[in-house]
Protein backbone atom coordinates (compact mmCIF):
# COMPACT_ATOMS: atom_id res chain seq x y z
CA UNK A 1 0.00 0.00 0.00
CA UNK A 2 1.39 3.37 -0.94
CA UNK A 3 1.81 6.41 1.29
CA UNK A 4 -1.29 7.89 -0.32
CA UNK A 5 -3.47 4.82 0.21
CA UNK A 6 -6.53 5.41 2.30
CA UNK A 7 -7.22 3.50 5.48
CA UNK A 8 -9.20 5.40 8.04
CA UNK A 9 -10.70 4.10 11.23
CA UNK A 10 -13.20 6.70 12.36
CA UNK A 11 -13.20 7.25 16.11
CA UNK A 12 -16.40 6.61 18.01
CA UNK A 13 -18.59 9.21 19.69
CA UNK A 14 -16.98 8.72 23.10
CA UNK A 15 -13.47 9.18 21.68
CA UNK A 16 -14.39 12.33 19.74
CA UNK A 17 -16.62 14.02 22.30
CA UNK A 18 -15.10 12.91 25.60
CA UNK A 19 -11.63 11.38 25.36
CA UNK A 20 -10.05 13.60 22.66
CA UNK A 21 -11.59 16.76 24.08
CA UNK A 22 -10.49 15.91 27.62
CA UNK A 23 -6.92 15.09 26.59
CA UNK A 24 -6.72 18.20 24.40
CA UNK A 25 -8.09 20.37 27.23
CA UNK A 26 -5.50 19.03 29.70
CA UNK A 27 -2.68 19.24 27.15
CA UNK A 28 -3.53 22.86 26.27
CA UNK A 29 -3.19 23.62 29.96
CA UNK A 30 0.25 22.05 30.18
CA UNK A 31 -0.62 18.59 31.50
CA UNK A 32 0.75 15.84 29.29
CA UNK A 33 -1.33 12.67 29.48
CA UNK A 34 1.13 9.84 28.73
CA UNK A 35 3.05 11.95 26.20
CA UNK A 36 0.09 13.84 24.79
CA UNK A 37 0.58 16.99 22.77
CA UNK A 38 -1.60 19.12 20.56
CA UNK A 39 -0.35 18.80 17.00
CA UNK A 40 -0.66 21.91 14.83
CA UNK A 41 -0.07 21.48 11.11
CA UNK A 42 -1.04 23.70 8.20
CA UNK A 43 -3.84 22.43 5.97
CA UNK A 44 -2.53 21.35 2.59
CA UNK A 45 -5.28 23.20 0.74
CA UNK A 46 -6.35 26.03 3.05
CA UNK A 47 -2.99 26.85 4.66
CA UNK A 48 -4.90 27.28 7.94
CA UNK A 49 -3.50 25.74 11.11
CA UNK A 50 -5.30 22.52 12.06
CA UNK A 51 -5.02 21.10 15.57
CA UNK A 52 -5.51 17.59 16.93
CA UNK A 53 -4.42 15.74 20.07
CA UNK A 54 -1.65 13.19 19.46
CA UNK A 55 0.53 10.81 21.47
CA UNK A 56 4.21 11.62 21.10
CA UNK A 57 6.26 8.42 21.15
CA UNK A 58 9.90 8.42 22.24
CA UNK A 59 12.11 5.44 21.29
CA UNK A 60 15.88 5.47 21.92
CA UNK A 61 15.81 9.26 22.30
CA UNK A 62 14.05 9.85 18.96
CA UNK A 63 10.49 11.17 18.82
CA UNK A 64 7.72 9.91 16.56
CA UNK A 65 4.13 10.63 15.63
CA UNK A 66 2.10 7.50 14.86
CA UNK A 67 -1.33 7.62 13.18
CA UNK A 68 -3.29 4.82 14.84
CA UNK A 69 -6.43 5.59 12.83
CA UNK A 70 -4.62 5.39 9.52
CA UNK A 71 -4.22 7.90 6.71
CA UNK A 72 -6.26 10.75 8.20
CA UNK A 73 -6.31 14.48 7.48
CA UNK A 74 -3.37 15.34 9.73
CA UNK A 75 -1.16 12.74 8.03
CA UNK A 76 -1.97 14.12 4.57
CA UNK A 77 -1.32 17.65 5.83
CA UNK A 78 1.94 16.54 7.48
CA UNK A 79 3.24 15.07 4.22
CA UNK A 80 2.43 18.32 2.41
CA UNK A 81 3.80 20.64 5.11
CA UNK A 82 6.85 18.59 6.13
CA UNK A 83 6.44 19.60 9.76
CA UNK A 84 4.42 21.61 12.20
CA UNK A 85 4.21 22.42 15.87
CA UNK A 86 3.75 20.38 19.02
CA UNK A 87 2.01 22.27 21.79
CA UNK A 88 2.00 21.52 25.50
CA UNK A 89 0.36 24.22 27.57
CA UNK A 90 1.98 27.55 26.73
CA UNK A 91 5.01 25.96 25.05
CA UNK A 92 5.25 25.41 21.32
CA UNK A 93 7.93 23.29 19.62
CA UNK A 94 8.45 23.72 15.86
CA UNK A 95 9.59 20.58 14.05
CA UNK A 96 10.18 18.90 10.72
CA UNK A 97 9.34 15.29 9.89
CA UNK A 98 10.55 12.38 7.80
CA UNK A 99 8.10 9.57 7.15
CA UNK A 100 9.30 6.16 8.32
CA UNK A 101 9.39 3.32 5.78
CA UNK A 102 7.00 0.41 6.40
CA UNK A 103 9.86 -2.07 6.92
CA UNK A 104 11.22 0.15 9.72
CA UNK A 105 7.92 0.43 11.61
CA UNK A 106 7.57 -2.85 13.59
CA UNK A 107 9.71 -1.72 16.55
CA UNK A 108 7.95 1.65 16.63
CA UNK A 109 4.44 0.20 16.33
CA UNK A 110 5.27 -2.31 19.08
CA UNK A 111 6.47 0.48 21.39
CA UNK A 112 3.39 2.57 20.56
CA UNK A 113 1.04 -0.33 21.29
CA UNK A 114 2.86 -1.17 24.54
CA UNK A 115 2.14 2.33 25.76
CA UNK A 116 -1.29 3.10 24.28
CA UNK A 117 -2.95 -0.23 23.35
CA UNK A 118 -5.87 0.40 25.71
CA UNK A 119 -6.59 3.65 23.88
CA UNK A 120 -5.82 2.70 20.25
CA UNK A 121 -5.56 -1.10 20.05
CA UNK A 122 -8.91 -1.44 18.29
CA UNK A 123 -7.49 0.38 15.26
CA UNK A 124 -4.79 -2.28 14.72
CA UNK A 125 -7.05 -5.22 13.84
CA UNK A 126 -5.95 -7.57 16.60
CA UNK A 127 -2.23 -6.79 16.27
CA UNK A 128 -0.65 -5.84 19.57
CA UNK A 129 2.66 -5.27 21.32
CA UNK A 130 3.32 -9.00 21.56
CA UNK A 131 2.70 -9.64 17.84
CA UNK A 132 5.50 -10.83 15.59
CA UNK A 133 7.49 -8.45 13.39
CA UNK A 134 5.71 -10.01 10.40
CA UNK A 135 2.27 -9.22 11.85
CA UNK A 136 3.34 -5.66 12.65
CA UNK A 137 4.88 -5.27 9.19
CA UNK A 138 1.57 -6.45 7.65
CA UNK A 139 -0.36 -3.56 9.28
CA UNK A 140 2.45 -1.01 8.87
CA UNK A 141 1.17 0.43 5.53
CA UNK A 142 -2.11 1.34 7.25
CA UNK A 143 -0.43 3.41 9.99
CA UNK A 144 1.79 6.34 8.97
CA UNK A 145 4.74 7.05 11.28
CA UNK A 146 6.76 10.29 11.20
CA UNK A 147 10.11 10.90 12.87
CA UNK A 148 10.00 14.32 14.53
CA UNK A 149 13.05 16.60 14.53
CA UNK A 150 12.78 19.82 16.58
CA UNK A 151 13.94 22.92 14.70
CA UNK A 152 14.61 25.05 17.75
CA UNK A 153 13.85 25.38 21.44
CA UNK A 154 10.29 25.19 22.75
CA UNK A 155 8.94 28.71 23.06
CA UNK A 156 5.98 30.19 24.92
CA UNK A 157 2.93 30.28 22.67
CA UNK A 158 1.64 33.66 21.61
Amino acid sequence: MSATATHVMKPGWFTVHVLNRSVAWLTRRGFSVWGSRVLAVRGRKSGEWRRTPVNLLTVDGARYLVAPRGHVQWTHNMRAAGGGQLILGKHTQDFTVVEVADDDKPELLRAYLKRWKAEVGIFFGGVGPDSSDEELRAVAPKHPVFRVTPTGPATPAA
